[in-house]
């Protein structure tokens, strides 16, 4: 994976979802070793998820609640933040090897394209338009986060290569919120708007996530997180939330261009701190739902089918769902279904075209094929 209020058949692609990071192994993972997954990282992917759920399953009631658009407001500026940072720090050893080219065309484009095509034809149903045409460059909804992450990866070695690739990646995103001409294909202006997190991300080291889950900071963020949802709650009706969105250039918000590279620092600086606050309150040992973390891309992409499905048949139409009661309800209810989502079942059901193998689509490596590259000079 937002907006204001718009018509169903324009609902679908305007919505700023979040997106889950992807699984990686431990940088240093000797080769031929069982890869050990963080406890850490895999419950922060799961909260954060439940929250894309829960944000997602508030959008409908944001006009009628300032205390929900508020904290919708909130959660919206950290947790897409928050997974493009953990999708950067998992994607350090990216280098364009047969390996790493193979893992990103099976873990993402497949995905994009599958998917791509899915909520197309789904919600040519569900926002009743029956002639929306499949567009591969024009992510759909949800899978806007699949394309920008290719582009992400595949650059990942040219930002390994900077001696100062957040400021340069800063500039990138500040000079995009001056560029409304960029257009709408694989959504480059969402792509370089959130950059600046997927380079932090390649630039943090494990002992930076340890600083934040200090006991101090863990005390330090309760305050600070109070105070943000204040802040959240007085801006309602004098901030566009859509800001939080990195989707439009600084005059689609009718400001002069200035702005931009002004929100481009300000929002960065702002989710950074609230990135911190969730993430100190991330427990890093395993519980319950550590082993739902490894299932969030499956979480993310699907429950946007049951969000669309909702939509159509606009249950937010009817009043209990606005009360105090009814919120609560819908966001437990959010909750429970992303959750559902993201459990093994599902994930054995739907790993063809999430993880799909596809050995027949590539060369084997030399390690592969069970031999080592024979050097030139030693051939004959």
């Amino acid at each position: 994976m937002s907006d204001t209020a718009q018509p169903a058949q324009q609902s679908v692609r305007r919505t700023a979802a979040t997106p889950p990071a992807t699984a990686a192994p431990a940088p240093g993972n000797p080769q031929g070793r069982p890869k050990q997954r963080d406890a850490f990282f895999d419950n922060a992917k799961y909260l954060a998820i439940v929250l894309v759920a829960m944000g997602h399953a508030w959008e409908p009631l944001r006009s009628g609640s300032r205390t929900v658009t508020a904290l919708y407001t909130i959660v919206y500026a950290f947790h897409m933040p928050a997974f493009i940072i953990i999708s950067g720090y998992f994607s350090r050893t990216f280098d364009a090897s047969p390996a790493k080219i193979k893992r990103l065309v099976t873990g993402v484009v497949v995905p994009y394209v599958v998917f791509e095509t899915a909520y197309t034809l789904f919600t040519r149903w569900s926002d009743g338009v029956p002639d929306r045409p499949i567009s591969l460059l024009d992510p759909l909804y949800l899978t806007w986060f699949l394309a920008a992450l290719f582009i992400w990866r595949l650059t990942t070695p040219i930002w390994r290569s900077l001696r100062w690739p957040l400021p340069i990646a800063l500039v990138v995103a500040a000079l995009a919120t001056l560029s409304p001409s960029i257009g709408d294909d694989l959504d480059l202006q969402r792509t370089l708007q959130f950059l600046p997190y997927f380079v932090l991300g390649l630039c943090l080291r494990p002992e930076h996530f340890s600083l934040v889950r200090q006991w101090r900071v863990r005390l330090l963020a309760v305050p600070v997180f109070a105070a943000a949802v204040v802040f959240s709650y007085w801006a309602v009706p004098r901030m566009d939330y859509a800001w939080f969105f990195h989707r439009d250039a600084a005059a689609h918000f009718g400001v002069p261009s200035w702005y931009g590279p002004l929100m481009t620092l300000g929002l960065f600086g702002c989710s950074l701190v609230l990135v911190a606050c969730f993430l100190s309150w991330v427990p890093g040992r395993r519980m319950w739902f550590t082993t739902l973390g490894a299932g969030t891309l499956y979480g993310y992409l699907l429950h946007g089918f049951v969000v669309q499905a909702g939509n159509h048949v606009d249950w937010a139409a009817h009043r209990w769902p606005h009360t105090p009661l009814g919120e609560i309800a819908v966001t437990l209810v959010a909750g429970a279904v992303v959750t559902a989502l993201c459990t093994a079942p599902v994930r054995r059901v739907f790993r063809c075209v999430m993880e799909p193998r596809m050995e027949w689509a590539f060369r084997k490596t030399p390690s592969e094929a069970g031999g080592a590259p024979v050097p030139a000079q030693g051939r004959r």
